[in-house]
């Protein structure tokens, strides 16, 4: 089975979607409070464990954007295209066809991080 390194979610969610993220969000990147990358958690052969990792940009206030409500918003926003990162992380493992996937509530590991559980399962 292939592995899910850190240089294959980087380039399959590059950090520059964060700055057009909230390029698109608020007109301008430089207003968004955190970046975004693509974790490894663990991987099986039927399930994937990921998270979206929010990292308090400086000087701004991760905890003040709001980051409860990301999930729905990840789930929608065609930017960040959370299918389309299912279906290359979904190929990286060799898994035929769209997985199934879900995106958990925001967890905050401490103020300056918190994380949006994404969830692949081999169909």
């Amino acid at each position: 089975m292939a592995e899910l390194d850190q240089k294959f979610l980087d380039e399959t969610f590059p950090p520059e979607r964060a700055d057009a993220f909230f390029d698109a969000l608020f007109g301008g990147a430089e207003e968004g409070a955190y970046d975004i990358r693509l974790v490894p958690l663990g991987v099986t052969d039927k399930e994937a464990r990921l998270a979206f990792q929010l990292t308090q940009r400086p000087g701004k206030c991760l905890k003040c954007s709001l980051t409860y409500g990301l999930p729905q918003v990840f789930k929608r926003h065609p930017i960040l295209d959370v299918a389309g990162v299912a279906r290359a992380v979904a190929g990286r493992l060799g898994w035929a066809g769209q997985p199934e996937w879900d995106l958990g509530p925001t967890e905050e590991v401490d103020a300056g991080t918190h994380v949006i559980p994404f969830r692949l399962v081999r169909k």
